[in-house]
């Protein structure tokens, strides 16, 4: 009978869960954990959007006008001489309520599509971990992830850079134009243009978009192994170290498709004024009029934004993801799935 019950005993201990073993259905308890997974990476992923504007909004304010009004602007000193003088300190942040829809929507999107292609590739290269994914590999992952997070963002950033031009748009245009908010721009465009008008710069984004995020999450994933001491994980990264990583894959991501988003800027700034041609036709005319060296007109300003707005996001992204899933649901747990 003794011998019974300790078998009995034996049995029940066979049967416990171990850690990263899932007694439920598999497809059920697997679903649920990809479900959950992708909701951490959207929800961290807008956070890091927010973090990312409320750090880097001033930048972007002297980034847009430099490139769309570069004659008006000779420096970034000059520029932010004359938002100060003309619109005073809320001048830098015009254009935040438009910049946080545009960076919370495409940060989420972004994240959520880069852990899904991230799957993807791991499926597609026999990987049977994604920490086990080379750094080519994650930055191509994040070169199909730019697609659609470039399909959210486009609209909003095309309000938010009409709004932080909107001084220069008054100066210049011809036609009696008075100050608006980013809601009365959004009607105009969708009075005047219709729905198609607020994806105005849509393949200037795609392009800038999709090599950009290559280069951003390559930057981010090598600063990452070099940062990362020996026999550690890249998750335990400290702080510092965490947002030294982002600022290298944001001062990287800019400096590379910078051009791409001077012309983007001003397809999206001028069509308000004039009927603007086509990327290629942009591209080429600013360089026969203006030379190739006005194609990083406000570089400095980018790059000195890119660098601590994509470390609070990073930090924030990080952070904020790692709690998520050290309290995710006990159900979750179960799961084979622990990434």
């Amino acid at each position: 009978m003794e011998t019974s019950v300790q078998s009995k005993q034996g049995l029940q201990d066979d049967l416990k869960p171990m850690p990263g073993c899932d007694l439920r259905p598999a497809t059920s308890s697997s679903n649920l954990a990809a479900s959950y997974q992708a909701a951490v990476d959207f929800t961290a992923g807008a956070l890091g959007g927010v973090a990312c504007v409320l750090v880097g909004q001033p930048f972007d304010t002297v980034k847009v006008k430099l490139q769309t009004y570069p004659n008006l602007y000779p420096s970034a000193m000059r520029c932010c001489g004359q938002i100060f003088k003309k619109e005073g300190i809320p001048g830098l942040f015009r254009g935040t309520l438009p910049a946080m829809a545009a960076n919370v929507g495409e940060t989420s999107v972004l994240f959520l599509c880069y852990g899904l292609c991230q799957k993807f590739v791991c499926r597609l290269s026999g990987t049977d971990n994604i920490e086990n994914l080379s750094v080519i590999q994650n930055a191509s992952s994040g070169f199909v992830a730019g697609f659609f997070s470039s399909l959210v963002l486009c609209p909003t950033e095309l309000v938010k850079c009409r709004l932080q031009a909107m001084t220069e748009v008054m100066a210049t245009s011809q036609k009696q134009t008075q100050r608006i908010g980013p809601w009365q721009i959004t009607k105009n465009i969708l009075r005047n243009e219709g729905i198609l008008g607020l994806f105005q710069g849509l393949t200037s984004t795609w392009v800038r978009e999709m090599p950009g995020y290559f280069f951003f999450f390559f930057f981010y994933e090598i600063s990452r192994a070099v940062l990362t001491p020996a026999g550690t994980s890249k998750d335990d990264l400290s702080p510092l170290r965490q947002m030294v990583c982002g600022g290298m894959a944001g001062a990287g991501l800019w400096t590379a498709i910078y051009p791409v988003d001077l012309v983007k800027s001003r397809i999206q700034v001028r069509s308000v004024t004039e009927k603007m041609p086509g990327f290629l036709s942009v591209t080429m005319d600013i360089i026969r009029k203006e030379g190739f060296l006005k194609l990083y007109s406000g570089l400095g300003p980018c790059v000195l934004r890119a660098f601590p707005a994509n470390a609070a996001l990073f930090l924030t992204y990080e952070w904020s993801r790692k709690q998520m899933m050290l309290h995710r649901p006990a159900l979750i747990c179960w799961s084979t799935r622990d990434k």
